[in-house]
């Protein structure tokens, strides 16, 4: 069936001499492309996964310095509640101790007033008894 002449050597020489060529030619660039390729996506994903550590890191540090903050924030407000409310407590109590004072100084206006009405009313009562009795007695009477 096959006939082992010269023909088969030379394919055999002429198949090692192509399979040399494309290596030199092909596969070898290719290769090299292929794995300058793969080092690139490895050196990639490298990259990628340090920045998405650098990224968790980060955002950490974010949540912990807004959970710094968000409680700074509350202690301010409560601080600032604690103040209002001492010096509305001061207020009311100063307002509460000047109404005392000027509800004393009334209280105190009124008894004055009413005692000078007092002494008021008891002349015009001598004088009104006095005229009564004289109108009544007469004027040598009275006297």
């Amino acid at each position: 069936m096959f006939d082992f002449d010269a023909t088969m050597p030379l394919m055999a020489l002429q198949f090692v001499l192509l399979a040399v060529i494309l290596n030199g030619i092909f596969y070898k660039p290719l290769n090299k492309a292929l794995d300058e390729r793969a080092d690139y996506i490895r050196q990639k994903e490298t990259d990628e996964k340090k920045r998405l550590a650098k990224a968790k890191e980060l955002s950490l540090q974010y949540e912990a310095h807004l959970a710094d903050a968000r409680k700074r924030s509350q202690e301010i407000i409560a601080h600032a509640q604690a103040e209002a409310q001492k010096m509305t407590a001061k207020t009311l109590a100063n307002a509460q101790q000047k109404a005392q004072e000027e509800k004393e100084k009334a209280a105190q206006e009124i008894t004055q007033q009413r005692q000078e009405a007092l002494v008021v009313l008891e002349q015009q009562v001598d004088t009104l008894s006095r005229q009564i009795l004289e109108k009544l007695l007469g004027t040598e009477l009275v006297n």
